[in-house]
């Protein structure tokens, strides 16, 4: 339990969006297929089916994990309305349902429609969008809120309440006896529906253990898909999310979702400890936008599972649609993507080292765990600096047919790193650098170790850019 329980730019224009077709687009009258929907679903007399286990039987950590077998809820338009920052109008809500849809997740969660009047509507507009994804929305544990979210047509209800002592005492002031019974009511009205319903404590990890376990088994026994776990001050660590996902995976049968904040940089690693602990759906938020600094990031997690397997992963998700989602939730909150974002900030694939330069030409696989054609994505060598070594400038001379040997590479490659000394030089700066010393090498103007003679030329491709003759000065030979 927590220690502490008691006291550079891209496109992203909006029309860049992959197009998500809807029903009746081609104006028929014909009545739309039905929508094959994404994530889990449980037999209505599933909690009834005990099924039988051996006591004695292996139960290594692999056999419990789901880092190959997950769903994401994807928390953008309910956490992610709770950012500072954040006010999504219908337009946008539409727009980034659909990228969401088209990027693949299994779950999109929505603001509750008790919230507000325009809540509503855009749950019930949202739900009428035929998107595969599961729309689901997220209410308090009371029967108003159960009665006003079931008639938006949504596919699920997500219920909380808090269980900690801090949340009980300080916040709505019931007892567990309390809390029980209102779970017990809520859950089956909402199954009564016919639609999946998720049962959540809020506060899990300053919660007692007791109590908590207490209620998840009452509230798996009459049938609920699942149970979800929130480190809502984002106090745990993957240590702690590991022993209680998997003291739960124990006595319950349904479902485990988690939602982790990331108040201190935990979100992501906690996300996949609760995966091998036996969690089956984890929270995301696109760029992790959420109350205070959030939750897990879409990118991060994606990022995170990619390295763990690969292949699960291309083939679950439009890998390649990542990069525009964050550029329009992005504009959307009016905040720039993170330089250190995984997959997506503007150096991800951005190698400077010499030696990592050299090994990154060799086989990129040398300083890349993710591989950025995945994700539509290219890497860059950066040359231009001090560090720069000859490798990654020869890779360089060839990209722009030049010839050049090895030695006249590395001869030019000090020059570049004598340069780079005073400023940083661009790659403009670098590619003029190369052409003058390759022109000069040619015409015989130039030979290995002459420098004055190197600068000399320097001088007279700069005066003729700017249009003017060369100076006296500049043409006197050695």
């Amino acid at each position: 339990m927590c220690p502490h329980a008691n006291g550079d730019s891209v496109p992203h224009d909006k029309a860049d969006m992959v197009a998500v077709e809807t029903n009746g687009v081609n104006g028929s009258n014909a009545a739309p297929a039905p929508i094959k929907k994404r994530g889990t679903t449980r037999a209505p007399d599933a909690h009834l089916r005990k099924e039988q286990r051996n006591p004695y039987a292996a139960r290594a950590s692999d056999l419990i994990s789901n880092i190959s077998n997950f769903n994401i809820i994807e928390s953008t338009l309910r956490e992610g309305e709770q950012f500072a920052n954040a006010f999504f109008d219908t337009k946008t809500k539409i727009a980034i349902a659909k990228a969401l849809d088209a990027f693949g997740v299994e779950y999109i969660e929505l603001t509750s429609p008790a919230a507000s009047e325009q809540s509503r509507a855009d749950c019930e507009t949202i739900c009428k969008l035929g998107l595969r994804a599961k729309i689901l929305t997220h209410i308090r544990c009371h029967m108003d809120d159960a009665r006003i979210a079931v008639e938006t047509g949504v596919d699920g209800v997500d219920v909380v309440i808090g269980t900690s002592s801090f949340l009980r005492e300080f916040s709505h002031g019931k007892d567990m006896t309390y809390i029980t019974k209102t779970a017990i009511e809520v859950i089956e009205f909402v199954k009564s529906k016919g639609i999946e319903v998720r049962f959540s404590s809020e506060d899990s990890f300053r919660s007692d253990l007791v109590d908590l376990l207490s209620i998840y088994q009452t509230v798996d026994k009459i049938g609920v898909n699942r149970v979800g776990i929130a480190d809502t001050v984002g106090c745990a660590n993957p240590r702690q999310v590991y022993d209680l996902v998997r003291t739960l995976r124990g006595v319950v049968s349904c479902d485990i979702e988690v939602h982790l904040h990331n108040d201190t940089g935990m979100a992501i690693a906690n996300a996949y400890t609760a995966l091998e602990a036996g969690a089956t759906h984890i929270d995301t938020s696109v760029l992790g936008i959420g109350e205070r600094v959030g939750i897990t990031p879409l990118g991060g997690l994606v990022a995170c599972l990619y390295a763990a397997d690969p292949e699960y992963v291309k083939a679950k998700y439009n890998l390649p649609m990542l990069r525009e989602i964050e550029n329009l939730v992005a504009e959307a909150v009016e905040v720039n993507i993170p330089f250190m974002n995984p997959i997506t900030g503007y150096c991800a694939f951005t190698h400077k080292a010499g030696i990592h330069a050299k090994a990154i030409l060799n086989n990129p696989s040398t300083y890349e765990i993710l591989k950025p054609e995945d994700f539509g994505l290219t890497r860059y060598v950066s040359i231009g600096h001090r560090l720069t070594g000859w490798n990654a400038v020869k890779s360089r001379v060839e990209q722009l047919g030049l010839t050049l040997n090895d030695a006249e590479v590395k001869d030019v490659t000090a020059k570049i790193k004598e340069l780079a000394d005073v400023r940083t030089q661009s790659m403009d700066d670098v590619d003029t650098l190369l052409r003058v010393y390759h022109s000069g090498i040619q015409s015989g103007e130039l030979e290995i170790g002459q420098k004055e003679a190197l600068d000399r030329l320097l001088r007279r491709h700069k005066a003729e850019a700017q249009g003017r003759a060369p100076s006296p000065s500049v043409e006197r030979s050695d």
